[in-house]
């Protein structure tokens, strides 16, 4: 009987995990819903452990976060939801929502390539790789700089910004402008 139990149990599990011919859709890039989960449904039997499903829960905060129109003159602030399951991947995926513009905006660090984000006793450092794509004038850098302290400084416990590219503190980040280390509030 203990058999049977558990061919049924494995059936159950089998037949919940291949979906029943459903497939998952990928959001379309720049929205920030999670991708769903299925968990499969299956009563504890006779001998069989009761496992506890572990549901991420998903912290959802308002971030600020700044572009510019075609003529590089100024930013405007835009107000996006960000959902993230640890208090600490805020600023990275802060960072995303600066890499994608509103309609008729720019982003100025779209084509940054991110190295890491990381944050530790106020300082949050943030090393990039910088693609001859992603250079800007100086008009364009000093903006850049400006939008990424707005964003990043926005998180209160945020007291200073280090920016390395490639690892390294540089004394411009485009040739234009001077880079502070790090930069402070």
């Amino acid at each position: 009987m203990k058999k049977l139990g558990l061919a049924a149990a494995a059936f159950v599990l089998a037949a919940a995990l291949a979906g029943c011919g459903q497939k998952y859709q990928t959001a379309p890039e720049g929205t920030q819903d999670p991708p769903p989960v299925t968990e499969p449904n299956v009563s504890p039997g006779a001998g069989q452990n009761q496992e506890e499903t572990n549901e991420p829960n998903w912290i959802t905060l308002q971030v600020e976060v700044y572009f510019t129109d075609d003529d590089l003159m100024e930013l405007k602030k835009f107000e996006r939801e960000i959902k993230v399951i640890d208090e600490k991947d805020k600023y990275a995926e802060a960072f995303k929502q600066l890499q994608t513009p509103e309609d008729g905006m720019i982003s100025l660090w779209g084509k940054v390539i991110v190295n890491t984000i990381s944050f530790s006793e106020g300082t949050l450092d943030i090393d990039i790789q910088l693609p001859d794509e992603a250079r800007l004038g100086s008009g364009g850098e000093s903006l850049a700089i400006e939008s990424l302290k707005a964003t990043m400084f926005q998180f209160d416990e945020v007291q200073q910004i280090e920016l390395t590219v490639d690892g390294k503190q540089l004394d411009s980040l485009m040739g234009h402008v001077d880079l502070e280390h790090p930069m402070t509030r």
